[in-house]
């Protein structure tokens, strides 16, 4: 079956079509994500991401629906009331850049257009205050997620390098909204380079690759680890209380945009969505599956090292509180973060 990004694009309207129909909770739909971009595919894999709004708050916030082994759905559904506040949108570093610049697919009454138009109003959203806001926003859940580890003792496991990454993907995050919107986990060191440069930091890139140990491997040591980090991924996905994108839809979906790094010009970016979604994955393991994730991050240097690691990462989240300020300076802005736009 030959898809394309046309094709991708009929699917995700039919699915709104026929989703609002039976279902007159929804009052609007709009499409997301990678689709958006002229090439969605990674190793010939794509997601359709769609967000569904509801009059009142939806029982299931997320949902996959495979098409193909290759493609699916990934359903999410917000509630109308999360959209309130224009003003809010603004400064919101995830949501605000979801709805200022989707494709409407669907609306049942005026809504959309109403946020959308209050969320651009006056350019408001690409002036440097607000930017400014949405990046410290970001290092401020970066600066938070550290702390829960900064005195942690004791051998750590997937719990606390769960919070080092997602300290560490907000911290990136905080860097790459300077330019644009956030990055997500597949492209997140792929893309990052560029959105470094943009941010005249690009000194960061080996930075952040320090951080995660991959100055310790290469790609065949990478390649390696593929068939244990599968074989994790496949008997999580099928466990209770496992996070909510270690499903089994999505297994192709990680695993050929894995592959497709590694035999790229930069293989070692394949190392951030091989070990966040291992480290997802065995957060629900144990025994030998356990094992070879904990093996793989004592060769980043992760486990025997995290006291060592943790304290880098303080100093990287320094790194870019200086740069806010000296961004908020170039600006004219206020050197202290406000208390609001």
């Amino acid at each position: 079956m030959r898809v394309t990004r046309d094709s991708l694009l009929r699917i995700a309207k039919e699915t709104v079509q026929e989703r609002a129909y039976n279902d007159t909770d929804i009052v609007a739909a709009y499409l997301t994500g990678s689709l958006l971009t002229a090439d969605p595919m990674l190793g010939g894999t794509a997601d359709i991401d769609l967000v569904f709004v509801h009059k009142t708050q939806p029982a299931q916030p997320r949902e996959f629906i495979k098409l193909t082994p290759d493609f699916h759905l990934d359903i999410s559904r917000r509630a109308k009331d999360e959209f309130k506040s224009p003003r809010e949108l603004r400064s919101d570093p995830w949501l605000g850049y979801e709805m200022y610049a989707p494709t409407l697919l669907y609306e049942r009454e005026k809504f959309f257009d109403f946020v959308q138009a209050s969320l651009r109003a006056g350019f408001e959203f690409e002036q440097p205050a607000l930017t400014l806001q949405r990046c410290r926003t970001l290092l401020s859940h970066g600066r938070g997620n550290w702390m829960d580890i900064s005195e942690f003792e004791g051998q750590a496991g997937p719990v606390e390098i769960r919070k080092y990454m997602k300290a560490l993907f907000h911290a990136v995050n905080a860097i790459v909204e300077i330019s644009g919107p956030p990055l997500w986990e597949r492209r997140l060191l792929l893309d990052f380079p560029a959105r470094a440069e943009a941010a005249q930091k690009p000194g960061m890139v080996a930075a952040v690759y320090g951080l995660i140990g991959a100055n310790k491997v290469d790609a065949e040591k990478l390649n390696g680890w593929l068939a244990d980090w599968k074989s994790a991924f496949r008997l999580a996905s099928e466990t209770p209380g496992v996070d909510a994108r270690i499903h089994p839809f999505r297994l192709n979906y990680y695993e050929k945009g894995i592959k497709a790094l590694l035999s790229g010009a930069t293989p070692l970016s394949a190392l951030w969505p091989v070990l966040h979604t291992w480290t997802l994955s065995a957060a629900v393991l144990e025994g030998d599956h356990l094992s070879f994730w904990q093996k793989a991050c004592n060769d980043l240097g992760l486990l025997d090292g995290f006291s060592e690691r943790v304290e880098g990462l303080d100093h990287f989240l320094d790194e870019i509180e200086i740069t806010f300020e000296e961004f908020a300076a170039t600006n004219g802005l206020d050197v202290e973060p406000s208390t609001g736009i």
